[in-house]
């Protein structure tokens, strides 16, 4: 086959979705339910969005950028969006989400004890999408380092999770250092994972994965610092959803600085708020301007221009790289970083 050195997106995601298909299919109908129940919660069941794949996409190009086609990475892209997803499930337990990509979530349409078995499920088909790279080629050893990768990173989300759960709970002990710890271990670590993978998978070169693997961790971060951006203002940004972080009183990174440091009487009544029960539209707009006194808005972007910035200074040190895949990461990490 012909190398394809101008990746297409949507065959990206058609050749991911498809190796993804080779896991969470079924021939035995006494199980088949809970490959349905993985293919709904995937959005590949035909009935609503698949959500846009990033993590996958960004280890495609990653493996293209170096070798020029992105074949080969199918199955490393397959884990990590296996991966994503079974936490993901777990989350809309957690947090008692009850849509997601407006549909109801997997708990809310087959009970809580299913839902943990299908992530649960996730978690092991994922595995099972990494031993294809065996079928593939790739040698045993750098199967064995990409599984321990994957276990790291799965140790790190579990970690964040708790530390994300853990600071719901405990107000006095917020810091904006915790909470960069925080995101770190829940989103930077797989976007950085993810990235690191398909450099391991196309070059031996350890200087230029350890830029490939910066480079994914400062996107992460800056991916989920634009996030809590659109979280609390994302109507300027014309997303197309409300925003809801503030009245579902998410403590994300602009509350957390204005914690730390409005001015003390705004910040005294910023706690107040949040230990109330429900907040009424009033609350929410005091709240939103509260964080505006304080300078959260302008932290939180400037943060996240800083490590988008960086990704793409480490993206460029890795040196010469197939140009049109390189354009493409480059495309992404400015698409999804509004800020």
């Amino acid at each position: 086959m012909a190398l394809s050195t101008s990746p297409d997106i949507t065959q990206l995601i058609a050749d991911t979705e498809a190796e993804i298909l080779r896991v969470v299919g079924s021939t035995d109908p006494v199980t088949a339910g809970v490959y349905e129940m993985c293919r709904y919660h995937l959005g590949l069941d035909g009935s609503g969005s698949s959500g846009k794949r990033m993590r996958p996409l960004l280890g495609l190009l990653a493996y293209a950028s170096i070798t020029g086609d992105h074949r080969g990475a199918l199955p490393g892209a397959a884990a990590v969006e296996l991966g994503h997803n079974f936490s993901l499930v777990h989350d809309d337990i957690e947090d008692d989400d009850r849509e997601r990509r407006h549909r109801p979530t997997l708990w809310a349409l087959h009970g809580i004890p299913q839902a943990i078995n299908t992530g649960d499920m996730l978690f092991s088909l994922s595995r099972i999408a990494l031993h294809r790279l065996t079928d593939l080629g790739f040698p045993d050893h750098t199967v064995l380092r990409l599984m321990r990768l994957y276990d790291h990173t799965c140790v790190a989300l579990c970690e964040g999770q708790y530390l994300d759960i853990w600071m719901a709970d405990h107000d006095d002990s917020l810091s904006v250092e915790l909470y960069f710890d925080m995101i770190g271990r829940k989103t930077a670590a797989l976007i950085s994972a993810s990235i690191e993978a398909g450099a391991v998978l196309a070059t031996d070169d350890e200087a230029i994965i350890e830029r490939y693997r910066a480079f994914g961790w400062d996107l992460g971060i800056a991916f989920q610092l634009n996030d809590d951006l659109l979280g609390i203002w994302g109507r300027e940004h014309a997303t197309g959803k409300e925003p809801t972080d503030v009245p579902r009183k998410k403590k994300t990174l602009p509350v957390i600085y204005a914690f730390e440091n409005a001015a003390p009487d705004d910040a005294a009544r910023l706690r107040a708020l949040y230990a109330n029960g429900r907040l009424l539209p009033e609350h929410v707009v005091e709240i939103v301007e509260i964080l505006e006194r304080s300078g959260a808005r302008e932290y939180t972007r400037d943060q996240a221009r800083l490590h988008r910035d960086r990704a793409l200074a480490a993206l460029n040190a890795a040196g010469t790289l197939e140009r049109e895949p390189r354009e493409r990461l480059e495309e992404i990490v400015r698409s999804v970083i509004s800020a």
